[in-house]
C-alpha cells in the first residue's frame, strides 16, 4: 500500500512530498494518460474510480470489418477533431518539458494521441497508441495528413460539414443520427481502408515501443505516472514491471489508479498546478 496517501493535503504538501521524490530519484520514467489533457479541453474516458463515463471507444475489429462502423467514427471525428487540433498545452504538459529540461526524464511514456507534449516541448515521448494527426492506410502503408483528410472528408460530405456536438474524447463527438449517408474517403493510392494511426481499443500496441518502453524503464531510478487511472493494461504493465525491478512509482492523479497497491507515493490533484507549483 501506499506510504504516502495525500487526499486533501494542501498544493504546499503534495509539492514538498513530490519535490522530495524528484530529488530521491532524479531518472525518472514517466506515463502520461488522458487526465493530463482534461485542462487542455479534451475530455477523457474514465471517472474518479476508474470507471467509464461512456461507452468504450470504436473497436479495431469493428473498424476494420463495418463499413457502417466507419461511417459513423469518421462522421463524428469530422465534427469532433477540430477541437483536438485547436487543443494547447497546458501547466501539466509545460511541467514536464521542464523537467526534461533538467534532464530529469530519460523517456516521457504517453497513453495520449493528442501530441501536446511534443507541442510543449518534450522531445524524449513515445506515443504508445499513437498520434490522431497522422492517417495510415490499411492496405499500402500510404500515411495522410489528418488535415488532409479531413478536408476532402467536409468536401465530400457537406450536409456534415457544420454540425455542432459536443466534444468527446480523443477527437470524437457526442452526434448520433443516421450516417448512411456518409461518404468515405479511401486510400488515393491503393483503394485501401484508412484510420488514424492509433491503438484503437481491442488492438495490440507494437511490440516495438513496449521494448522501447521497457528498455527506457530499466535505465530510470523510479516511474511517475501523471493523469492516468492506469485501467487499460498498455500502461499498468509498466508500473507492474517497476514494481518488480523493486523502483518506487509515485503518481499524480485525482481518483484511483488500477495500481494503487503498487504505488509508493500517491498524489491526488490536478497535475497542471501541482507541477507548477513544485517546479516553480
Amino acid at each position: 500500500m501506499p506510504d504516502t496517501t495525500l487526499q486533501d493535503g494542501s498544493l504546499q504538501r503534495q509539492s514538498d512530498e513530490l519535490n522530495a521524490f524528484l530529488e530521491r530519484h532524479p531518472c525518472l520514467f514517466v506515463l502520461s494518460g488522458a487526465g493530463i489533457s482534461a485542462d487542455s479541453g479534451i475530455p477523457d474516458y474514465r471517472d474518479h474510480q476508474g470507471n467509464w463515463k461512456r461507452p468504450p471507444p470504436v473497436d479495431h475489429r469493428d473498424f476494420v470489418t463495418q463499413h457502417s462502423c466507419r461511417q459513423r467514427f469518421w462522421a463524428r471525428s469530422l465534427v469532433g477533431w477540430p477541437l483536438m487540433a485547436r487543443a494547447k498545452p497546458n501547466a501539466a504538459h509545460r511541467g514536464l518539458a521542464e523537467l526534461e529540461q533538467r534532464k530529469q526524464i530519460e523517456l516521457l511514456v504517453t497513453q495520449n494521441v493528442d501530441g501536446l507534449h511534443q507541442r510543449a516541448g518534450s522531445t524524449r515521448v513515445l506515443d504508445l497508441h499513437g498520434r490522431s494527426d497522422s492517417v495510415l492506410c490499411l492496405g499500402c502503408q500510404q500515411r495522410y495528413s489528418r488535415t488532409q483528410v479531413q478536408q476532402r472528408l467536409a468536401d465530400d460530405n457537406p450536409d456534415f460539414r457544420d454540425l455542432q456536438a459536443s466534444a468527446a474524447p480523443d477527437g470524437d463527438a457526442d452526434l448520433e443520427r443516421d450516417f448512411s449517408d456518409f461518404r468515405l474517403h479511401d486510400c488515393d493510392r491503393c483503394g485501401g481502408i484508412l484510420k488514424p494511426d492509433v491503438v484503437f481499443f481491442g488492438d495490440q500496441v507494437p511490440k516495438e515501443r513496449v521494448s522501447m518502453a521497457m528498455d527506457a524503464l530499466s535505465r530510470a531510478d523510479a516511474m511517475l505516472v501523471v493523469g492516468s487511472s492506469l485501467m487499460v493494461y498498455s500502461g499498468f504493465r509498466f508500473c507492474r514491471q517497476a514494481a518488480q525491478q523493486g523502483k518506487p512509482v509515485a503518481a499524480i492523479n485525482l481518483g484511483r489508479t488500477r495500481a494503487d497497491d503498487l504505488l509508493s507515493l500517491k498524489l491526488q490533484a490536478a497535475a497542471g498546478p501541482l507541477l507548477e507549483h513544485c517546479l516553480g
